[in-house]
Parts: C-alpha cells; structure tokens; sequence
C-alpha cells in the first residue's frame, strides 16, 4: 500500500529535532522545489520528529518509524538517529513534479547489526575526487552516507608531516581536518583518522600526535597502519601504538587506538611478532585493523588474536585491480581489454560482489571503515553500509532504495537495472556480452527522457561507465576483424598491404561520436563534484588513480603490437622476413597433442585445479608505457609462491619442452626455483633454470621479461596426463604464459 505526502509539514520541538527538521526541509525542497513549513506541532501529512526519553530506541544508532494515518514519527535518541530515519524515508519514497508518495509502510524499529559503519574520505592529493571538494561538499557527502546508516568518516593528517597540497586542494590539509572533523560532530558522524608513522623517533611522532590531537574537535578512533605503509618492526610498532593511545586519552578520554595488522613486506617474521606483542594485553588498545597486504587472511586474525581485541575491517571497495579484492573475486580474472581500458579507479558499481564478500567478512569483525578513492565507489559505499545496518536485505532492495535517494523523478525499477547492469558488463570477454549494449541503451534512454539527470553527478557518471564500456567492447570487435583482414592481405598482397591494413583504417562514426561525448561527460563531471578523469586537464594524480581518459584507448587487441612487428620485419633482410613474420602471426600456436596457456587470454578455469593461497595478477596492460609493446598474452602476470595445473591429451612415449615466460625479476638469494611434474622434480636451483632463447625473448617477448626452457621426458607422463607444479617458497613465481611442445 502506498501512502500520498505531497504537501507535508514538519514539526520539531527541541533544538537537535529542529536541526533534523532543516535537513528533511532541504531535502524535500530540492526534490519537489517546495519547501514544507516547519513548525512546533503537526499539521495535516507530516514528519514529526520526537527525541526518545521513554526508551523507544536502544542506542543513538537506532531509532523506530512509526505511520499514524497522515503522519510519519521519526523517533530517536538525537541528530544522528535522525539523519538515519530521515535516509530511510528518502529511500522509500518516490518524486514527481510535487507529488510525494511513500511506497510502503515503514513503522518499525531499526537497529544496525554492525557496531562501525564508515568509509576513508581522505583528503590528500592521490584520490580522483575528494581532494577538489568543499567543506559544503563535505557535509553533503556525509549526508548521503549517512542516509544509509552510515556512523563513522575516516580523515587523514600529512601523510608524512608536511603538505603535500595539490592546485586543487582549496585549503591545507590539517587545516582541513581540523574542521571536517568539526562539521562531522555537528551531525554526530564519528570521526576516525588514518595515522600512518613516519617520524623517526617515538618522541617526535608521540609530540606531533600530541600537538594535532589537541587541535582536532572529534575523533572517535586513530588507525596506524602496520604496513602499506610502514616499516616498523612488530615491537616498535605496537609500542608506539600504545604511546599513541595514551596521548590520544588525554584530549580525547573516549576515543580508541585501532592499529592494524597490515604487515611490511620486507619484515617476512612481522605477523609472529605483531601477535606476540597482541599477547601482552595492553589496555591503551582498543582494537585491531585489518586490510589490503594483511599479516594473516580474517579467519586466522580471528583464531590468532586476543579476544580482548574486536576486529574493524578496512575494506577496499575502490578498487578493480591489483588490489585485495579484484573484479571477479577470488579469481581475479577480469578481461584484459577492460582492465586495460578502465583500470584500477574506475567507476566501479560492484554489489553482487561486496554482497558475497560482506557475507564471507561480516562474522569476524564488528564492523569497517571503507578504503576509498573518491567517489568511482559511491554505490558499493551504501551496499556496503546498508549490509552493516541490514545484513539480510538484497541487493536489489538496497539499489532501489539508491535510485530513489539519489535520481529522484526517474522511474528506479529501470535505473536498478542499469547499475545491475555494470557487474554484468564485466563478465568475459566483451565482444561476446551484449548486454554492454543493453546497459548502455538503459543510460542513454534515461538521458533522453529525463535530462535533469545531466545535472546529476551520479547519473552522468554512471552514464560516462556505460558508455566507456561500450568502447571497449566496439573498438575489440572492430580490431579482431581488422586482424582477420590484414592477416588475408598478408597471405595475398604481402607485408606492406597488411601493415597498411592495421594502420590506416579509421572507426565508424558512430564510435568516434561516443569516444568524443565521454570527453563532453569528463568535463562536467570534473565541474560537477570534482571528479579527475584525466591528469593533465583535471588534475587527477596519475593514470592509474581513475584517469580513464589516460587509459581508454589502450590495446584491446594485438592491432599495436602487430604493427610494430610488421615495422621490425620491414628492417629485416628480405631472407629474414617470412620466418620472423611467420613466428609472430604463430607465436601461441602449437600443434595436436600440444598445450598453450596464457593467464591472460585463458582465464584460471582451463588449469584443472584451484591455486593455493590468495592469488595475485599484477596486471601490465594499463600502463601507458607497455602501450603496443606487449602481446596480450603477457598482459597478466600471475604472482604466487606456487602455481598448479593439471592437463591431459599429451601424447604417449614422447618428450616434451616446457616453455615458461618469467618476469625478470631475479635475486640471488632466491635459490629454491623449483618444477614437479607428475611428482618428479624437473628442475630446482637459482631462479629460473632451464635454457635461454634469446632470439625467441627478443622478437617475441615484452621488455623486462624471458623464457627458461625444461625438458619434460616421456618419463614423467601418465596415460597423456601431467600434473606441473612451480613454485619457489620466498619469492614464489611471476609468470605469464607457457607452452608445452613436443621436443
């Protein structure tokens, strides 16, 4: 049943109801451009706000909705229960010129599962948006999350003592922080600050604690971080966190150090050490972080640590790869094209994914305080707070309520479905997903019918999503047939006329008016809320800190790497051409009974078995420097201490190569490079073994990387079956591709 508010009042008494009473006021006059009175007594359909003194409501967290007829109370304990209740409201109503219709009953009394709820907004030069922003732009921001039951916004200090402030940056950092944390309290959003050491001395870092936390109005928690960074042996790091901690009570009697059990690369002992020192209890710490480059995986934190110590979450919902939670999760295997093409910050809408990955977190923790980037992650921000406050609710439950929130005016059912439609946009290979161009035709639809949504920071990025996914997806099948037809005319008219093919022929031009019109969206985006798509005009930091305009017209295809190696033959004596050529155009060709594999191209399916560990692709493709360089077969590098696979089909009584491409990353300390294959050991010793062949890396391969060659004797198979294990227990193998051939 749905209830008409069109024309409410409000009615607020005290002064923090009356505070809630301008932000609903605000909100409904932005939506409808009619502002209700608000007065201290209701009248006809209203919202009343009431402050709780008969214990309704358990916490300043919670707080109880209840509909009498024309009348909506919203009942908690002060602002911040307010915010909450004013957000679930938003989220259940609907907007049409004047007219306001709630969609359904929503009395009821609402108390979150999880104690933390926040997300990092930290502002300093790398992210791709907050570092723009105003101190209004703030406020709105922890508004938006805090309609979704947000309690908590992580800030952050230099980084490493001093001003690192950007052109864009309108104030100096701790400037900023002193009064983003004023602003916070004013809604009663507690405030944590990301504190990571750098000074030399526990004196100098306990004095310059000492003389920011005096200045600061709230903070609620500090987070060190143990690595990422930090360098800090387990000892000296838990040290200082309690130093801190001490400081941290004299200015702020309730606030909790929360150091985090993120290790330093280099110290391989640190997680040993950091549990040992957990051991001792100490009082001046109140909990443990965990997060990207974690000591020990969540389930093992949980059995190590004491239960003295609660344990918050610092999820990565920001990015998309090289990173703890890449796309596609655990399988980190996201197309290259669009990996390439998007990157690491781009505009991210994951839910389905966080959903999974909350539900494998949520039993752990009492809750997280997101890493994020800017606002690429705005969706995944409110699943991932929604799930903190409603861990049963769906996911398509928690988008309606965002399509609602935040496009008012548009029908939500069919803007659910295109953000819906993102994650299914990044399943496979684009040129055999459609639903790219159904996505796509939902956005551009949307535009269409209701164009205030231009003026709309969340629709118009949404939209630019939609649209660079599409060029991806275009540009891919066009270069595939481009190859196809050069690789005919290289069979008929020669190495010329081929290169000529891969050159010279242009795109449609209905792709250039899309690849032209995301230049058009960059730029109202970077006016509208800030957001740097590209570094030279927008300021953004670098390419791979959501500068998709640095990164969309990178290799989808061989198309770049085969024109620099049809250039190369063209430098060959004629005698030489036609086998260089050949050995390009064949380079992941083999024959019958014979086995190729690129992580890349292949994906993880085809190997037979699950890799151990927490599997790592440090993905080449994006960068800008790798441009054309690079077949797409090299652009994953699987990085692991171990790789396995199982194969089958080999042929009977016969010798084999193994041929494996490495990154060239060797150190001589690393001596225990090893190869099993089907329980024999192949090879161990200093990584990697085997036999060069230089003329294969030279023409074949990307700069910084080699093959080592094994003999596979008929030996070691059984019935054409191989079971092949590398590994190398300290550095572990960096790899991209194999192929197994008859010797």
């Amino acid at each position: 049943m749905k209830f008409d508010f069109t024309g409410l009042s409000i009615a607020a008494v005290t002064e923090e109801e009356k505070k809630a009473a301008e932000i609903l006021k605000d909100e409904i006059n932005t939506r409808t451009d009619h502002a209700p009175a608000v007065s201290e007594k209701a009248e006809g359909k209203a919202v009343v706000f009431r402050t709780d003194n008969e214990g309704e409501v358990p916490h300043k967290d919670s707080y109880k909705l209840s509909l009498c007829g024309e009348t909506l109370y919203i009942i908690a304990k002060g602002i911040r229960g307010f915010i909450f209740g004013i957000g679930y409201f938003l989220r259940k109503t609907e907007y049409k010129n004047e007219k306001i219709t709630l969609i359904k009953d929503i009395s009821g009394l609402y108390v979150p599962d999880k104690r933390i709820r926040g997300h990092q907004l930290g502002y300093r030069t790398t992210p791709n948006t907050y570092d723009a922003w105003t101190y209004d732009d703030y406020v709105r921001y922890y508004k938006d999350i805090m309609f979704f039951g947000c309690n908590m916004c992580e800030h952050i200090p230099y980084e490493k003592a001093v001003s690192n402030r950007n052109h864009l940056m309108k104030y100096d950092e701790e400037e900023f922080l002193i009064e983003a944390s004023r602003l916070a309290d004013e809604l009663d959003l507690e405030v944590s600050i990301w504190f990571p050491n750098c000074e030399d001395t526990l004196e100098e870092a306990v004095e310059r604690r000492r003389e920011l936390f005096k200045k600061i109005p709230r903070i609620n928690a500090v987070f060190p971080p143990g690595g990422d960074p930090g360098d800090l042996e387990a000892e000296e790091f838990v040290r200082r966190a309690i130093a801190f901690g001490k400081v941290l009570k004299e200015f702020h009697p309730n606030a909790g150090m929360w150091p985090s059990a993120q290790k330093p690369k280099k110290i391989l002992s640190w997680g040993d050490d950091f549990i040992e020192e957990m051991e001792k209890l100490p009082d001046e710490i109140e909990g443990i972080v965990t997060g990207p480059n974690r000591a020990f995986p969540l389930h093992e934190l949980r059995r190590l640590l004491p239960t003295k110590y609660p344990i918050r979450l610092y999820t990565d919902i920001t990015h998309n790869v090289r990173c703890e939670y890449p796309v596609h999760y655990p399988y980190d295997d996201w197309h290259y094209s669009l990996t390439s093409c998007l990157s690491r910050e781009s505009v991210n809408p994951r839910p389905a994914e966080y959903e999974m990955i909350h539900r494998l977190t949520r039993g752990y923790i009492v809750g997280s305080v997101s890493y994020s980037e800017g606002v690429n992650d705005d969706l995944n921000k409110m699943v991932w707070s929604n799930l903190d406050f409603f861990p049963n609710v769906s996911i398509r439950e928690t988008i309606e309520d965002y399509a609602r929130l935040f496009f008012p005016g548009a029908p939500a059912d069919l803007v659910t479905e295109g953000l819906l439609g993102f994650e299914h946009n990044w399943m496979g290979d684009p040129v055999n997903n459609p639903g790219i161009e159904a996505t796509l035709k939902i956005w551009q639809g949307l535009a269409s019918d209701y164009p205030k949504l231009m003026d709309n920071w969340r629709f118009v990025m949404h939209l630019f999503r939609a649209e660079c996914d599409a060029i991806v997806r275009r540009r891919r099948i066009f270069e595939l047939n481009l190859i196809d037809d050069a690789l005919y005319v290289l069979n008929k008219e020669g190495l010329e006329a081929a290169l000529k093919v891969l050159e010279e022929t242009e795109f449609d031009d209905e792709y250039k008016s899309l690849r032209e019109h995301i230049e058009v969206l960059a730029e109202k985006l970077f006016n509208l809320i800030g957001m740097q798509l590209d570094v030279a005009r927008y300021g953004a930091n670098s390419w791979e800190r959501g500068a998709t305009l640095e990164t969309i017209d990178l290799p989808v295809t061989d198309r770049e790497w085969l024109i620099g190696r049809f250039k190369h033959a063209l430098t060959l004596p004629e005698s030489e051409r036609d086998g260089f050529v050949h050995r390009v155009i064949n380079r992941n060709k083999v024959g019958p009974e014979e086995f190729y594999y690129s992580f890349a191209e292949h994906g993880f399916d085809m190997l037979g078995v699950r890799q151990e560990g927490e599997v790592y692709i440090n993905f080449q493709g994006a960068r800008p420097e790798n441009r054309g360089k690079m077949p797409m077969s090299m652009l994953k590098v699987f990085d692991n201490l171990t790789f396995r696979c199982k194969l089958g089909g080999f042929a009977e009584n016969t010798d084999y190569k193994l041929r494996i491409t490495f990154k060239s990353d060797k150190h001589p300390i690393f001596n225990r490079h090893y190869i099993i294959a089907n329980g024999v050991e192949i090879y161990k010793g200093p990584q990697f073994g085997g036999e060069r062949d230089e003329k294969f890396d030279e023409e074949l391969l990307a700069p910084g990387f080699e093959t080592a060659t094994y003999l596979l004797p008929a030996s070691v198979f059984k019935n054409g079956t191989l079971e092949l294990e590398f590994g190398e227990p300290l550095m572990g193998v960096m790899m991209c591709e194999f192929w197994i051939t008859k010797a």
